[in-house]
């Protein structure tokens, strides 16, 4: 690549990050993607296990942008980032080769609250029973369903973990791969034997809170 077509790169990828500045949060991420390499990035508060030049992650949100030319977001499982994170990916031109920009959001980032749940509707037997929001303790993924509990009642429901994360009230905190705890029924977080945090609820449950998520638990609950 010729020096003047480097520079005519650097400054498309420049003109990406100065409009993004003005609509995303100052501590989101933006990575580019070309010919399934990474060639850019601007990092805000994650720690990045990417460099420019390195491959795109076959589960990653760019690769999904870069197969299918379409806009793609998803909950991410520590793809790219020592913790989940929330990705919108937008297809590109970059010098006239399609691309990938991806948009990395701070971990706690909801969406708008018109989105929130206010309830879920859940399947007992063959009965499909609404459960407001406050009133459900926590939520399990287990043998790929899901699962939410109220009142020491079991309910299931369709939703993914990964879509209700983005969507449920600011109480509810992914504390592990399979649990969604509502924190206004936390008893006490305590350790384990093997000095791993345990989060016992109100009812008596104690659910284990993951490496990859005790960091946004100390975040929001301050200790």
């Amino acid at each position: 690549m010729s020096l003047q077509n480097i520079e005519i790169e650097k400054n498309i990828l420049n003109q990406y990050k100065i409009i993004l500045e003005d609509w995303i949060p100052q501590d989101a991420s933006i990575a580019i993607a070309v010919n399934n390499r990474f060639i850019y990035f601007s990092t805000g508060h994650h720690h990045f296990s990417l460099k420019v030049g390195s491959d795109v992650p076959k589960d990653s949100i760019a690769y999904k942008v870069l197969q299918t030319g379409r806009k793609v977001d998803a909950v991410m499982e520590n793809t790219l980032f020592e913790s989940p994170y929330y990705a919108i990916g937008y297809p590109i031109l970059v010098n006239g080769e399609q691309g990938a920009l991806v948009v990395v959001l701070p971990p706690l980032f909801k969406v708008k609250s018109s989105d929130i749940y206010q309830f879920l509707t859940g399947k007992q037997m063959e009965d499909w029973i609404p459960i407001s929001i406050d009133q459900i303790s926590h939520i399990e993924s287990l043998q790929k369903r899901t699962w939410f509990y109220s009142k020491g009642e079991q309910y299931k429901t369709a939703i993914t973990l990964k879509e209700l994360q983005t969507r449920l009230p600011n109480n509810f905190l992914r504390i592990h791969r399979s649990y969604i705890i509502n924190i206004c029924y936390i008893k006490k977080i305590s350790r384990d034997l093997t000095s791993n945090f345990i989060v016992q609820l109100n009812d008596g449950v104690e659910l284990p809170v993951s490496q990859s998520y005790i960091n946004n638990l100390r975040a929001v609950l301050e200790f």
